[in-house]
């Protein structure tokens, strides 16, 4: 399920709250000014601080976030 443009046009970093990009591979949305990605999950954008991906580690094939606290999309 591809994450919707309008959701897209509306949802900001809840960091600096500035707006978002889709990540390469559409798998997260990334904030340019923090230089971080929320990963996308099942289609839901996950947009908690603890859960963002710094964007160096994203490019490096880091999807999950130190300490995660919600479950990897395959142990479900």
């Amino acid at each position: 399920m591809a994450l919707e443009n309008d959701l897209l046009r509306i949802l900001v970093c809840p960091a600096c709250r500035g707006g978002l990009d889709r990540a390469e591979g559409g798998e997260g949305l990334t904030c340019p000014a923090c230089a971080k990605v929320y990963p996308i999950r099942e289609g839901i954008p996950v947009m908690l601080g603890e859960e963002a991906i710094p964007l160096l580690e994203w490019r490096n094939g880091k999807r999950e976030a130190t300490g995660s606290r919600l479950p990897a999309p395959d142990s479900v």
